[in-house]
């Protein structure tokens, strides 16, 4: 098997090191990638530190992947050596479910595989991004338009699909009110994609300290929620409120926001579980629903879509050397708005 560089974590909660990981040898219908640039999402760090459940280690992280093709199957047909390309949070699925078959594969019930930490169909463990290269089935690999800058479209592979599918999802368009709660590495997006789609967009944050950014990203309004007057002076305010953050919230707060037939949709996904009262729901019709990134279809609608507005990620381009205390910043949410990894550094 083929032998790449990386940066992985050695044991749950440990500092991630410089190592080496295998990679399959590439099949008939393999994409082989040379990775130029991987960002470093809230979802690596969880994973890494054990939130979500036992991982299998070494473990290299990062489902954000740009790159270029430096080889193909024989079998390949829509990619050819040279061609710039992505890798998101998946890398197959059974193919045959209801949810594979209507293009939904973050959904499928046969078991999608995630780009990394994942029992994939052959029985390998997958590794991700924060190395130099990696062999992607054909289906799940997506074509970067020659608008977007690579390290910039990285972190559209993940925060960008996963706010775009529920605006596209709940109809998002002018005259729609949305809220999005954090000015994060998804809430930044999530701002960029709804101004584009016309709808009225508030930025709801813990503090104004992020304002002007939020402003220039096409935000309308920006509420500080430490602010009391931010629950009491917007009730009914919106019609969608989507939750970026992976943090605990009062529900019920957030929930006393929203129009009859509202719904408060999240996408960030904290480690503890939050609790709601029915009585928000069903006082005004309102819902509370979740949403997971995007099947491949859409992937690349949302990547065409960037491209056709001139939009991608804000970016802080680092060496590898640097992963570790770039976690650190994460937590500390310190960063405007998603590292990214130079990968010719690892």
């Amino acid at each position: 098997m083929p032998i790449v560089a990386a940066y992985a974590a050695p044991s749950e909660g440990a500092p991630l090191v410089s190592t080496t990981i295998e990679r399959r040898e590439p099949g008939p219908l393999d994409v082989v990638i040379d990775i130029a640039f991987a960002g470093i999402c809230h979802s690596d760090i969880h994973t890494v530190q054990g939130d979500w459940g036992p991982q299998r280690y070494p473990l290299a992280p990062g489902h954000e992947i740009a790159g270029t093709v430096s080889a193909v199957g024989s079998d390949v047909t829509r990619f050819a050596v040279g061609d710039r390309v992505g890798v998101g949070c998946l890398v197959n699925s059974c193919g045959e479910c209801a949810a594979c078959l209507r293009g939904e594969e973050q959904y499928c019930t046969g078991g999608a595989v995630g780009t990394y930490g994942a029992t994939d169909r052959d029985g390998t463990i997958t590794q991700g991004g924060y190395s130099r290269q990696v062999v992607v089935t054909e289906a799940f690999v997506l074509r970067i338009p020659d608008a977007i800058p690579l390290d910039r479209a990285a972190p559209l592979l993940c925060a960008g699909i996963t706010t775009y599918s529920p605006l596209r999802h709940w109809k998002v368009g002018p005259g729609t009110r949305v809220a999005v709660v954090g000015l994060g590495g998804l809430g930044h997006m999530a701002v960029q994609i709804a101004h584009a789609l016309g709808a009225e967009v508030t930025v709801l944050s813990q503090s104004l300290r992020k304002k002007d950014e939020g402003i220039r990203l096409g935000a309308d309004r920006y509420l500080a929620t430490s602010d009391p007057e931010t629950f009491s002076g917007n009730r009914l305010a919106f019609d969608l409120i989507l939750n970026t953050v992976s943090a605990p919230l009062p529900l019920d707060d957030y929930l006393r926001l929203l129009d009859t037939n509202g719904t408060l949709v999240c996408v960030g996904a904290p480690p503890e579980p939050m609790s709601v009262s029915i009585n928000q729901l069903l006082g005004r019709r309102r819902s509370l629903a979740g949403s997971a990134i995007g099947g491949i279809a859409e992937t690349q609608e949302m990547l065409d879509f960037c491209a056709e507005h001139g939009l991608a990620a804000e970016i802080e381009l680092i060496d590898a050397a640097g992963i570790n205390d770039a976690y650190a910043r994460v937590l500390a949410s310190d960063v405007k708005f998603r590292f990214v990894i130079d990968v010719a550094t690892i």
